[in-house]
C-alpha cells in the first residue's frame, strides 16, 4: 500500500471518489455519454498543462498561452471565413506557427535575455489578447461562417471517442516519453533543481529555455484551433482566463512552483479533477461562479501538501555531489 502514499494515487482516489459522490447526487453523470465529455472537455486543459508543467519545471511560468490561443484560434478562423476553401493542414499549421513565434519571444526574452518569466508573460499575455482585438478589429467570426469540415474535426470520433480526445492522448504518450527517456526532458528537470549545477554538467540552459517556451507556444497554437472549431465561435475574449486554470491543473496535480518537480500523470490528474468539476456543476444544478471559488480553494490546499511534502517528489537528474555541493 505505500503507492497510496504517492501523490498520483491519491488525486486519482479522490476523483473516483469525487465522481462516485456526483453520481450518487445525479446518477446521469456516471453515464457513458457523461464519462465521454468529462475527457473531451478535458482534453485542451490537458494539452496545454502538460507544457505549463514543462515550463514550471524549469521555475518559469507561462502566462500567455490562453492569449496565443485566442490569437491563433482568430487567424484560423479568419482565414477559412474569407477563404472557404483553405485546407484544413494549412489551416492548422497557420496556427501552430503563429503559437510557436508568441512562443519564441518568449522563450527569446527569458532564456537568452534572462528577464524574470512572470514579467515576460505577463507582458505578451496582454500584446497578444490586444492582437487578437487588432486582427479581428472587435467583430466575432460565428459558426455560420466557418466551413463544416473546420468545425468537424475536433468532434468527429474514432473507436467512440472524439479526435481531442486522441490527440490529448497523443500529447501525454509523447510528454511521457519527453521527461522519462529525452535527454531535453532531463535537462529541464536539472535546471529547475539545481540550474548553477545544470549549468556546471554543461546543460545548454538558455536554448533549454528557448525550446520549452517555443513548445508552451506550439501546443497553444494547436489548442486555438481545435478550441474554435470545438465550440465553433472566435472572438476577442476566447479562453480569456484559462491561463489561471492550465496552472491550477499543473498545481493540483503536484507541480511545484518551485521548480524540479512534477509529473505528466500528475498534471493529467489535475486537469481531470477540474475537468470532473467543471461538468458536474451543471449536472448538480450549481451556480458556475461556484466553480471559480471551489478552483481558489482547491489550489491553495494544493500548495500546502506541495509545501509540506517540498523535495519528495525532486527527481535526481544530477550526480549526488554536484546536486548538494552546486557548482560556481
Amino acid at each position: 500500500m505505500r503507492f497510496l502514499t504517492q501523490r498520483e494515487p491519491q488525486l486519482a482516489l479522490v476523483i473516483v471518489l469525487l465522481v462516485l459522490l456526483i453520481g450518487w447526487r445525479a446518477p446521469v453523470f456516471l453515464s457513458v455519454d457523461s464519462f465521454t465529455n468529462v475527457l473531451t472537455d478535458s482534453s485542451l486543459l490537458i494539452m496545454l498543462a502538460l507544457t505549463q508543467m514543462l515550463v514550471i519545471v524549469t521555475r518559469g511560468i507561462d502566462l500567455s498561452v490562453a492569449s496565443s490561443l485566442a490569437l491563433s484560434g482568430m487567424l484560423s478562423a479568419m482565414l477559412v471565413a474569407a477563404y472557404p476553401g483553405t485546407p484544413l493542414l494549412l489551416v492548422v499549421l497557420l496556427a501552430a506557427v503563429t503559437g510557436l513565434l508568441c512562443g519564441l519571444v518568449n522563450g527569446a526574452l527569458i532564456g537568452l535575455l534572462n528577464l524574470p518569466p512572470i514579467v515576460v508573460t505577463l507582458g505578451t499575455m496582454s500584446i497578444y489578447r490586444g492582437l487578437v482585438f487588432v486582427v479581428s478589429g472587435g467583430a466575432w467570426v460565428s459558426s455560420h461562417q466557418l466551413p463544416k469540415d473546420f468545425l468537424a474535426f475536433p468532434l468527429e470520433t474514432m473507436a467512440g471517442m472524439t479526435n481531442l480526445f486522441w490527440i490529448a492522448t497523443g500529447a501525454v504518450l509523447l510528454f511521457w516519453g519527453l521527461t522519462r527517456y529525452a535527454r531535453f526532458g532531463r535537462d529541464l528537470y536539472a535546471i529547475g533543481n539545481q540550474p548553477a549545477s545544470a549549468r556546471y554538467v554543461g546543460v545548454p540552459i538558455k536554448q533549454r529555455l528557448v525550446l520549452v517556451y517555443a513548445l508552451s507556444g506550439l501546443v497553444s497554437g494547436l489548442a486555438g484551433y481545435l478550441w474554435v472549431a470545438r465550440y465553433a465561435v472566435a472572438y476577442t475574449e476566447v479562453a480569456y482566463g484559462f491561463e489561471f486554470t492550465v496552472i491550477a491543473a499543473c498545481v493540483i496535480g503536484g507541480v511545484s512552483i518551485g521548480g524540479g518537480v512534477g509529473s505528466v500523470a500528475g498534471t493529467v490528474l489535475g486537469a481531470l479533477f477540474l475537468g470532473v468539476i467543471g461538468n458536474a456543476l451543471p449536472v448538480l444544478k450549481v451556480s458556475p461562479f461556484w466553480q471559480s471559488a471551489l478552483t481558489g480553494a482547491v489550489i491553495l490546499a494544493a500548495v500546502v501538501i506541495n509545501a509540506r511534502g517540498k523535495g519528495h517528489g525532486a527527481r535526481q537528474i544530477l550526480p549526488v555531489n554536484l546536486s548538494k555541493g552546486g557548482a560556481a
